[in-house]
């Protein structure tokens, strides 16, 4: 019997156990686990005093001088150096002594016009890193900039006279040459691409003249545009970088060069935790071009674009926000060649995604000249292949048109013309007349219908639409009258989808895309409907 009842009770435990992890795993909850960090970040436990004293000596301090010319009137005593140690007050009471003395020596009448230039040296500090053991030394262009004599400074104090290889101020790189006895010790580039956000690194530079300073932090963006140059395209950092970094290398833990020390945002001047470095992948890239030719040949495709935003990403029916529209290209440019038409979108390069408008600059500039690479175009609702050679980009030179505030006032005029009044839009227009080619200074060629007058509510206005600019294309077609634009108009009020506009200001090509509004005939019609909607109502009651 008792033996029995044990087996019953182990039976029934056994039973109890296999239905309480069944309810476990059936009714668990589908929610995914909390973000939890990996158990062992990568950190060096004895910190990073290895790594700084395997990488100092590679890193060097750029010392410029270069001269600077002042106007000294005749007469006049020269600038009186600052006093250290003055007792406070005592400074501004020397200061107006010393004006009083230059008042007294300057002549009747002289100015300005008798002052005769006095030059002036300045010195400016910066950092720097050797790139192999013949002495190349990489640094920011804006470094060395207008210097007269580059002297570099070795770890161990060594001041050694430096040449300029060659430097490109679109990147602000520039490459240098020191020589030496015997090889020199240096560091070399790591894949900045492979860096994620998070990730630790550490800066070594020379600021406030304060050679071999060590500072760490982490990668805090990428991806920065911060409008200092055409490739924009920095890593953000909160590792301490001052004046006189600029130059400097930014490692991984693995000692490998992933970036530039550029520049700091700083209201005061100092750090704030908010630094940008240029990426290896473009330095790498532009140190070897200055290194074997000492100038810097860049691809070239020949368009102009703009970014997708959504309204135009709706318009032309894209998936999503992405890519760089072609406004504009020239006829004898590789992408026309290569059968790029405007209006297309440029949706992937050379087998990479293009992100936005800023990003194609930089992936067609790094692709070598003459290479036909593979280009995927969004047009007609569908994804168009393309190949096309790349050329070679050129400085290009830009002219002035003419007066600004001149063409203002003529854009702000409203000329004697026929116009056509577009509700959807809240817009006037009219065909391209000569006196309009006169009024708005149009070229001869100029094709669309013009823009008479922008209305408070056009969504044109928004786009900064104005008088005197042309509209050439309405939901990609040529417009040849305002009925064209009219009717097209209509057709996007009642599709409620945005209406893709190609605008021509004075040359300058720009697609933009606008939704409809309600026409204000019909909405103080409407209006009067709802009103008289409500007193029923009332009246009813």
């Amino acid at each position: 019997m008792d033996h029995t009842m044990k087996l019953l009770r182990t039976f029934f435990a056994f039973a109890l156990t296999v239905a309480f992890c069944a309810g476990q795993a059936f009714a668990a909850d589908p929610t995914p686990p909390p973000l939890t960090a990996p158990a062992n970040p990568d950190i060096p436990h004895e910190g990073f005093s290895k790594l700084a004293e395997k990488l100092l000596p590679a890193v060097v301090n750029v010392s410029t001088t270069q001269t600077t010319k002042d106007k000294v009137i005749s007469g006049e005593m020269p600038d009186i150096p600052n006093m250290p140690n003055m007792p406070p007050g005592f400074d501004e009471f020397f200061k107006d002594f010393m004006d009083k003395q230059r008042g007294q020596g300057q002549g009747q009448g002289e100015s300005d016009k008798d002052a005769t230039p006095r030059e002036r040296k300045t010195t400016s500090l910066g950092s720097g890193f050797l790139i192999d053991p013949s002495g190349y030394v990489v640094t920011n262009n804006h470094v060395i900039q207008d210097a007269d004599e580059i002297n570099v400074i070795l770890h161990d104090d060594t001041n050694l006279k430096a040449k300029v290889i060659g430097r490109d101020p679109k990147t602000d790189i520039a490459l240098l040459k020191v020589e030496h006895s015997k090889p020199l010790p240096y560091v070399k580039f790591g894949d900045s691409d492979t860096m994620k956000v998070g990730d630790w690194i550490v800066v070594i530079g020379n600021p406030f003249g304060l050679g071999g300073t060590v500072t760490q932090g982490i990668i805090s963006a990428r991806q920065r545009d911060i409008n200092s140059g055409p490739y924009d395209d920095y890593i953000q950092t909160d590792a301490s970088i001052n004046r006189g970094n600029s130059g400097g290398p930014m490692f991984n833990l693995q000692g490998e060069v992933i970036g530039i020390s550029t520049a700091i945002f700083s209201p005061s001047g100092g750090s704030v935790g908010i630094g940008f470095a240029i990426p290896s992948s473009m330095a790498q890239n532009v140190v070897e071009q200055l290194k074997k030719t000492g100038k810097i040949r860049r691809g070239w495709l020949g368009v102009r674009i703009q970014n997708v935003t959504e309204e135009i990403a709706k318009s032309l029916n894209l998936p999503k926000a992405a890519g760089a529209l072609v406004s504009s290209l020239s006829s004898d440019s590789p992408a026309a060649k290569g059968g790029v038409q405007a209006g297309d979108v440029i949706i992937t390069f050379d087998g990479k995604e293009v992100q936005d408008m800023r990003h194609l600059p930089r992936i067609v500039a790094e692709t070598s000249i003459d290479r036909t690479v593979p280009v995927v175009v969004w047009r007609d609702n569908k994804d168009v292949r393309l190949n096309v050679k790349i050329g070679e980009m050129k400085e290009a030179e830009t002219a002035d048109t003419g007066d600004d505030e001149d063409k203002e006032k003529k854009q702000n005029s409203t000329p004697v013309s026929r116009s056509t009044y577009i509700g959807e839009l809240d817009l006037k227009v009219s065909e391209v007349t000569a006196q309009l080619k006169q009024t708005y200074q149009l070229h001869e060629d100029a094709k669309g219908v013009v823009i008479i007058s922008v209305g408070n509510d056009s969504p044109l206005g928004d786009k900064g639409a104005r008088p005197g600019d042309l509209i050439v294309e309405a939901a990609q077609k040529d417009l040849k009258e305002p009925k064209d634009l009219e009717k097209m108009a209509k057709d996007a009020a009642s599709s409620k989808k945005p209406l893709l506009m190609l605008i021509d200001r004075q040359g300058d090509l720009r697609f933009i895309a606008v939704n409809t509004v309600e026409p204000k005939a019909e909405k103080k019609k409407n209006e009067k409907k709802e009103e008289k909607k409500k007193d029923e109502e009332k009246k009813a009651k």
